[in-house]
């Protein structure tokens, strides 16, 4: 897949790492391989990723460990809630008809300022609210 090949070559141009491709990137990840390696896949070329195209992974901007983590949860649960066991154009179509791609979506369990702060940026912290 094109998108999965720019991305772990670093050549992807930046104006094309939406949102949606982020789910897409991660999606693929985690119908390949094992949860665990298909995070520390997805963790690592995010860093990478932002490093190439000169952006930083500090405590204010770059790699968010919780919003990641939250996410790769979301879709492994789509993942088993809906059997998929191969990615294909109709997984990728289902999948872009979620309301978990909602950019508003993580809201539901996290404060901003909570998500926002910079230990959630850094690690794992579970939602805030119930």
């Amino acid at each position: 897949m094109k998108l999965i090949e720019q991305f772990e070559n670093c050549t992807l141009p930046k104006v094309e790492w939406t949102h949606e491709n982020h789910f897409v990137m991660a999606l693929w990840y985690c119908v390949r391989y094992p949860l665990p390696e298909a995070i520390s896949k997805i963790r690592n070329g995010i860093k990478r990723y932002n490093e190439s195209v000169g952006g930083q992974n500090t405590d204010e901007s770059g790699y968010h460990e919780t919003i990641t983590l939250f996410y790769i949860n979301t879709i492994a649960d789509y993942i088993i809630t809906n059997g998929i066991t191969t990615f294909s154009e109709a997984v990728l179509t289902d999948l872009l008809r979620q309301p978990f791609l909602h950019k508003e979506y993580i809201s539901r369990f996290y404060s901003h300022e909570y998500l926002m702060s910079k230990e959630a940026r850094k690690y794992w912290q579970a939602p805030d609210k119930s």
